[in-house]
């Protein structure tokens, strides 16, 4: 059994999970929202989000752990589980089904630098078209990267993120790489694929 990770305050975490058996965790446009609304219920009192992207099966956020008193580790795996066990009761209850929805325990994999945080939103971002959902990244309504690009009012941490690319217009730019950076698959949970 793999040993988890705790969730360290002033940490940034590669977030990730996929449906049991690599079945579909989102089976209609309101249980994408209905998931970020959750998300919204129970994370930002214990971290702050800078980039995520739902996909029919599986899931990346890129989180960072705020600090606080202890057990901050226990505490913020308490509320992901809690938004994925009221996720799983919801969509159990409105499709008829019954049993586990996502696979084991969430990933957790921590982001050590600031050529990684880089690499990882970019990965984040172009997973919809690595994975042939569409043609184009930019097309995925389920991202924060447009939301990143928007002047609307968000809880995802979009002046942060942007001056992690030296601005918008770096970030732009970055994003039209079609790889971020060799190495990056050492660190971004390929088991997603």
């Amino acid at each position: 059994m793999q040993t988890m990770i705790p969730l360290k305050p002033g940490v940034f975490f590669h977030i990730f999970n996929r449906g049991i058996n690599r079945s579909r965790i989102f089976f209609e446009e309101r249980n994408y929202a209905y998931f970020l609304a959750l998300h919204e219920r129970f994370l930002p009192p214990l971290s702050d989000t800078y980039a995520f992207c739902l996909l029919p099966n599986h899931f990346h956020f890129l989180i960072k752990v705020k600090p606080g008193e202890e057990p901050v580790s226990a505490l913020i795996s308490k509320a992901f589980n809690r938004l994925f066990a009221s996720y799983a009761l919801a969509i159990n209850k409105a499709y008829s089904r019954t049993g586990s929805l996502f696979q084991h325990h969430f990933h957790r994999i921590p982001v050590g630098s600031s050529r990684y945080f880089a690499a990882l939103v970019h990965y984040i971002h172009r997973n919809p078209q690595t994975h042939g959902l569409v043609p184009d990244f930019r097309d995925w309504p389920y991202s924060s990267y447009h939301i990143l690009l928007s002047q609307k009012p968000t809880r995802i941490q979009r002046a942060s993120t942007l001056s992690r690319f030296g601005g918008r217009t770096g970030f732009l730019e970055y994003h039209r790489r079609p790889r971020p950076c060799e190495g990056l698959s050492d660190f971004i949970g390929n088991d997603m694929d």
